[in-house]
């Protein structure tokens, strides 16, 4: 089959889908190609079957710490096949639905094979032919990577696609990578009873550069989780059913451990093996991705964009939804290209406590121009009501201006705060902006006015807040 198109979109996930959308909207014709399985990687095997094991996972930790408020469970048993059976068959419907909805396009305009670029506008279909097109929008997506050093145990090795798939939780497990999926699925592993020792190469936790916020996470994850921080691994070889691994800590610790499985959660890599990258005719880098906007998704000046994990601009499910948009309606329009709209960038790592950024980062922030307010939610009133009394927030702003800029978070529901502050950000509100605001008690939100109130006091804007804004509850 030969076959020419006006967009052409290779990848039939959250960034691909959306760029068929608009491609469609804008009038044009266009094919998608996937080699399966469909579903996106969010409902397969990301964000959903991941958050319902740490569903279960919080419902076990929580039924064990009951004692403090003077109700005893007895002992917690956690069925191992039935808490990941619930979590497949829950995947599978979330998954179910994309699948549906991607079968229900045109047959004739969903080409299932693997595509390899043969030239910025050619694209080959393995079992299918050849497809020319006006444009190609990227969006591959990303697969897990494996650590060096583990081909001697890779039968004993699981990424989160494996992970799931298990007919009953392991007894022992290393997680290598603490970064925010490893974090997740660790932390939640554990409080669902398998025992978990994490690893990771670097001082950090899921990509904390605030140091006081890592300080604070560090102590209170570290406290419920063996953490390896800075070490490095030495050996991974069978032992019986599971793996015997050696590794040094950062201070030269030697340590030795038999475990079941090794959880690879070392971050991810861009599918962009045997796709032809090299006939676009641009430099590519150490990922053999080629350069390109994030404003545009355009690749140099050529009719080809990348969107969702693939360009490792920002791996989340919404900005993958946002990049596919943009892409989808540049590629209709070429060489008429336009920057999209990038929304307040917005991250939630669901550990417990959580962990959260919202806007400008710690390590961007322009040092000379930036004020930080604080809130100890360890001493937090409906924090300690809740008996979940742990970490704090980091809120900046700007001092020239007093606009809010960003914002670390480390907390109990943080998910939810990380909301407001960026929606606040995006409204581009002020500090004492944000303090005129209603703020309920008790509630976790009023950590946040804690936090603007010693931002004001920085700013020297304190003593112009209305009597109702500096007002103080029992326990704030």
């Amino acid at each position: 089959m030969s076959r020419h198109t006006d967009v052409v979109i290779l990848g039939a996930g959250t960034a691909g889908l959306n760029a068929r959308r608009e491609v469609d909207k804008a009038g044009k014709d266009w094919l998608l190609v996937d080699p399966g399985p469909l579903g996106t990687t969010c409902a397969r095997v990301g964000c959903m079957p991941s958050k319902l094991l740490i569903a279960a996972a919080d419902a076990a930790h929580h039924a064990r710490r009951t004692a403090r408020f003077g109700v005893h469970t007895g002992d917690v048993r956690v069925d191992g096949p039935a808490v990941l059976a619930r979590v497949r068959a829950e995947r599978d419907r979330f998954a179910g639905f994309v699948v549906r909805d991607t079968l229900a396009l045109p047959s004739d305009r969903l080409l299932r094979g693997r595509a390899r670029l043969t030239g910025p506008t050619t694209v080959e279909v393995e079992g299918v032919g050849t497809v020319t097109a006006d444009a190609v929008v990227i969006a591959t997506g990303s697969s897990p990577r494996i650590p060096k050093g583990l081909d001697a145990v890779a039968d004993k090795v699981l990424v989160n696609d494996s992970l799931f798939e298990l007919p009953d939780l392991p007894g022992s497990v290393a997680v290598l990578g603490a970064g925010i999926i490893g974090l997740e699925l660790g932390q939640a592993l554990a409080h669902l009873g398998v025992d978990v020792v994490v690893l990771d190469p670097f001082d950090a936790l899921a990509g904390i550069d605030d140091p006081a916020v890592m300080a604070s996470a560090r102590a209170v994850i570290g406290a419920d989780l063996p953490l390896h921080l800075g070490s490095t691994l030495d050996a991974a070889v069978p032992d019986g059913d599971g793996v015997k691994l050696s590794w040094t800590d950062a201070d030269g610790t030697a340590h030795t451990r038999r475990v079941d499985r090794i959880l690879a959660a070392a971050g991810r890599v861009p599918n962009v093996a045997d796709l032809g990258l090299h006939t676009l005719g641009v430099d590519l880098d150490r990922r053999g991705l080629p350069p390109f906007d994030p404003a545009t998704c355009q690749v140099a000046d050529l009719p080809v964009f990348l969107a969702g994990d693939v360009d490792q601009h920002r791996p989340l499910l919404h900005e993958a939804a946002d990049e596919g948009s943009i892409a989808g309606a540049n590629a209709a329009r070429f060489p008429d290209v336009t920057p999209g709209d990038r929304r307040v960038p917005i991250a939630v790592a669901f550990t417990d406590p959580q962990i959260a950024f919202v806007g400008v980062r710690w390590k961007d922030r322009d040092c000379a121009r930036t004020a930080v307010g604080e809130v100890d939610y360890g001493d937090q009133g409906r924090a300690r009501v809740m008996g979940r009394n742990a970490g704090i927030g980091r809120i900046y702003a700007d001092t020239e201006t007093g606009r809010l800029l960003g914002a670390t978070l480390f907390g109990p529901e943080m998910e939810h705060l990380a909301h407001l502050l960026a929606w606040a950000i995006a409204d581009g509100l002020t500090v004492q902006d944000a303090l005129s605001r209603p703020f309920y008690h008790p509630v976790l939100e009023e950590g946040l006015r804690t936090a603007l109130r010693a931002l004001s006091g920085t700013l020297g804007t304190l003593s112009s807040c209305p009597p109702a804004d500096c007002a103080q509850g029992p326990g704030c």
